[in-house]
């Protein structure tokens, strides 16, 4: 491995989350190496291991070696032959190749056969999903003028059924749509393919919002269920979220994204006086912001207002007044595809590269 490539997976000891978060998207291989500025290693950090911080802390600042591995499985070059049996054999999918002086010379990656989907999880295979496609989609105006949101493709295939794709994967067939604008193309087109799932349309008279629709579900959900918008994607392990609500004890868990902003300018903090105490060149803000995925308790239902406009933040925010237990599941910010504007539907179609399609 070039030293340029290698570098893609190591991350210094004072590095950030939100830094380690973006090389882990880089490298798309979920794990990165901590080493000093001689590349000597100092230990290992997983996206299992940043997430567990930030749900434990919210600190987006924490260094690294806070929360690290300092025990890292390693191979020497001599052993190299060795290396795809002993990761096997300590279910580690990433192994650094160091010298006597600990220095990492090379990574290593454990060889595997893609899975078939039907070797897949099937964690979910009762768990219910609603996915939200009521709305207008007014920030993609004119396209949503021909087309509902829902059916607007994302390179061949529109984007709702993209959704149902994923959830799929996790052995899911029951899902729920909350229709109204167009709601007859929605129907129409899934009435049209084929299919190895149940959809059960709830039919709104007028908009409700992302929870009022809810109300409208005739089914009794005995366990979480999913709620998800009609035109995001969240590229996560939608078991382990599933799984971290149950443990967790939430009664309500939101998936959340970061977001990095950065401002375009020179910014200038001052105090008393007029003052300048200091200048920030195009300094970058990091925030975790509302992918619109959810994993709700079955009793919430009884929360929300009959036949009254109500969104989940709504409910959201009703369950914090009462201090009742709200939780977030955080991804990295490649990892949430929104379709809402165009420009975050170009980069969607990029990331799924679909270009060519």
């Amino acid at each position: 491995m070039k030293t340029e490539q290698l570098m893609q997976y190591l991350i210094s000891p004072e590095g950030t989350v939100v830094e380690a978060l973006q090389k882990i998207d880089a490298n798309a291989k979920g794990i990165l190496f901590v080493t000093d500025e001689n590349r000597r290693l100092a230990g290992v950090v997983t996206d299992g291991d940043i997430r567990r911080w930030l749900i434990k802390t919210g600190e987006l600042q924490g260094q690294v070696s806070c929360f690290m591995n300092p025990s890292p499985k390693v191979i020497y070059r001599k052993e190299i032959a060795d290396a795809q049996a002993f990761m096997i054999r300590h279910s580690i999918t990433a192994l650094p190749v160091i010298n006597a002086k600990g220095v990492v010379s090379d990574i290593l990656f454990r060889e595997t056969e893609k899975k078939s989907v039907t070797e897949r999880k099937k964690d979910l295979e009762q768990v219910p999903v609603v996915i939200m496609a009521g709305g207008k989609g007014t920030r993609l105006y004119p396209y949503t003028k021909v087309l509902p949101k829902p059916l607007i493709p994302i390179g061949d295939i529109p984007i709702m059924e993209r959704i149902i794709d994923h959830f799929r994967d996790y052995g899911i067939r029951d899902f729920t749509v909350t229709v109204n604008y167009r709601k007859s193309m929605i129907k129409s087109y899934f009435a049209d393919i084929t299919k190895d799932y149940r959809l059960e349309y709830v039919e709104e008279d007028r908009p409700l919002g992302t929870a009022g629709s809810l109300q409208l579900i005739k089914q009794e959900y005995t366990r979480p269920f999913i709620v998800t918008n009609c035109d995001i994607l969240v590229h996560a392990d939608y078991a382990d979220i599933y799984r971290y609500h149950n443990e967790s004890g939430n009664e309500l868990t939101l998936v959340t994204a970061l977001k990095n902003i950065v401002v375009p300018y020179g910014v200038v903090h001052s105090s008393e006086n007029g003052a300048i105490e200091s200048m920030e060149e195009k300094p970058k803000l990091s925030y975790f912001v509302n992918t619109g995925m959810y994993i709700l308790n079955p009793d919430l239902l009884k929360e929300i207002p009959k036949d009254t406009f109500y969104h989940m933040t709504d409910l959201t925010e009703h369950l914090l007044a009462e201090h009742r237990k709200v939780g977030m599941y955080p991804v990295s910010e490649d990892s949430f595809l929104d379709m809402g504007e165009f420009e975050e539907m170009h980069r969607m179609e990029k990331k799924l590269n679909l270009k060519s399609e």
